[in-house]
């Protein structure tokens, strides 16, 4: 799925997509896309752009990931500040590509997010290297499967995003080390090590609100004052 209200543009993406093998359906605006996938739940991406009339982008993959539609989201926007990066990411995008882009690579991202999808009906793929760190990771009867995006606790299984998975697998591999927000910034995220911090605070609260018991007292993610962040399992 193809969300984009300029015409001449969606019409351009729309043949490059499909001479590259794809079944493409447009959309000019955030209500018609949200409408059609709860109609079509078998779309396997879908790449919006942000500055869209009426719902934005960031309102659109907001009620998407609200409504467990885990769909990969990759956004396009004509934002290029770090902190419009960190809120498509915040708000449960997968990827994030500024607008002016260069065809092929927005090809090779859009494809990267099919092999993922594949990926998570493929349980015997192995999705991350020894440099990235385990597939799964167990702790206090809770389990990160990072081939899935899930994690498993008693209470039941959170979807994760990729973002919130590749948050949680560095501080995994950094267990027991304080790890600060500017290391996140350039190693997770590849976003300058300058920029406002804030937008990683949110994710923390998000992933303890998945993996603690109570997320106002954290036994796993911990709050190193001055710092950063450390994992403790």
């Amino acid at each position: 799925m193809l969300v984009e209200d300029e015409a001449h543009l969606a019409q351009g993406l729309r043949f490059n997509l499909e001479a590259e093998g794809h079944a493409v359906l447009v959309c000019d605006n955030g209500e018609a896309a949200l409408s059609r996938l709860r109609e079509q739940p078998n779309i396997d991406v879908v790449v919006l752009d942000v500055m869209l009339p009426g719902m934005n982008g960031f309102a659109v993959v907001n009620e998407l990931r609200r409504a467990k539609n885990f769909v990969p989201v990759l956004m396009l926007t004509a934002l290029h500040r770090p902190e419009d990066v960190l809120q498509g990411f915040a708000s449960g995008a997968d990827d994030y590509l500024a607008k002016p882009f260069d065809l092929k690579i927005l090809l090779a991202r859009i494809h990267g997010l099919l092999r993922r999808r594949e990926w998570l009906g493929d349980k015997t793929a192995s999705v991350a290297t020894a440099d990235e760190g385990p597939l799964e990771f167990h702790f206090n009867h809770r389990t990160v499967d990072f081939r899935a995006l899930e994690l498993r606790t008693p209470t039941g299984i959170c979807k994760l995003t990729v973002m919130e998975a590749d948050l949680l697998r560095y501080l995994i591999r950094h267990q027991g080390l304080p790890v600060s927000r500017q290391q996140i910034l350039k190693d997770v995220w590849n976003l300058p090590v300058d920029m406002d911090t804030r937008a990683i605070d949110n994710f923390i609260v998000r992933l303890r609100r998945y993996i603690e018991t109570e997320a106002g007292k954290p036994q796993h993610l911990l709050t190193v004052r001055g710092v950063g962040y450390k994992f403790v399992s």
